[in-house]
């Protein structure tokens, strides 16, 4: 497995998780007089949503590395960070903020993501098939 990747995804899960815990609890209390309230708090969750499923992605390439030793799982991982920062992070600022200018920011936080799956699919294409099991010799396994 690859080790970096490997981290990446646990830090990442990390953070994604603290950051959802900060919207639910810390945002919440902050936007409740805000009368963009729900929206931020959507916002903030929608963040927070993509940036655990994309902390995960990071695990699962780590594990595709291992078995596909080639530039694709470095690049869906590359692809998968910056997704994460981008996509995540403008709508974690717009939460914050309120400033719908920066959700023009996401979508190529989007592209990343979506560029990071295909880049994990082109790499999973170089996995081996597993072998079959081994079938037993006449007179071997048989019931009794």
């Amino acid at each position: 497995m690859n080790r970096t990747m490997a981290l990446l995804s646990a830090w990442a899960a990390f953070f994604g998780v603290a950051l959802g815990a900060l919207g639910a609890h810390g945002l919440k209390a902050l936007a409740r007089d805000l009368p963009d309230a729900a929206e931020r708090l959507a916002w903030w969750e929608t963040g927070a949503r993509y940036h655990l499923v994309h902390a995960l992605a990071l695990g699962l390439t780590a594990v595709v590395a291992h078995h596909a030793p080639s530039r694709g799982p470095r690049v869906a991982a590359g692809l998968f960070v910056a997704g994460i920062a981008v996509f995540s992070g403008s709508l974690y600022a717009m939460g914050l903020t309120g400033l719908r200018s920066l959700g023009a920011l996401t979508p190529l936080g989007g592209f990343a993501q979506l560029g990071g799956w295909l880049a994990l699919a082109w790499s999973m294409r170089q996995l081996s098939p597993p072998s079959p099991a081994p079938k037993p010799a006449p007179g071997e396994g048989g019931s009794r």
